[in-house]
């Protein structure tokens, strides 16, 4: 099995920071491209950062300059830093990972349970 533990959601005022971290742990061979996607109510699931296992990453429009994601490959972790925060930044964040667990498997996406980020004075 191969589980996804978010940590770091909360509640912090416009203009604050906040940082996410996603541990994967299990059964895992290799982990491609790690990274976090957001739902707000009433709103579809949207890709807010990715980061490859060679290092390129790329973010959505809407938090360029502002969010910045991380990986420790060796730790199999991938941290959001999220500066500057809006209250339309406001959803619960998903960590997401391209996991093969093993030589043989083919690659499969994993999502973590959620966190909750509320941006509000």
């Amino acid at each position: 099995q191969v589980q996804l533990v978010e940590s770091g959601g909360g509640l912090v005022q416009p203009g604050g920071s906040l940082r996410l971290s996603c541990a994967a742990s299990g059964s895992i061979f290799s982990i491609n491209a790690m990274g976090w996607y957001r739902q707000a109510p009433g709103k579809q699931r949207e890709s807010v950062a990715t980061a490859t296992s060679i290092g390129s990453t790329n973010y959505a429009d809407s938090v360029k300059g502002r969010f910045t994601i991380s990986r420790d490959v060796a730790k199999n972790t991938v941290y959001l830093q999220m500066n500057s925060l809006k209250p339309e930044d406001t959803a619960v964040y998903y960590c997401t990972a391209l996991i093969r667990r093993t030589v043989i498997m083919a690659e499969g996406r994993y999502w973590g349970q959620g966190t909750q980020v509320t941006v509000s004075s």
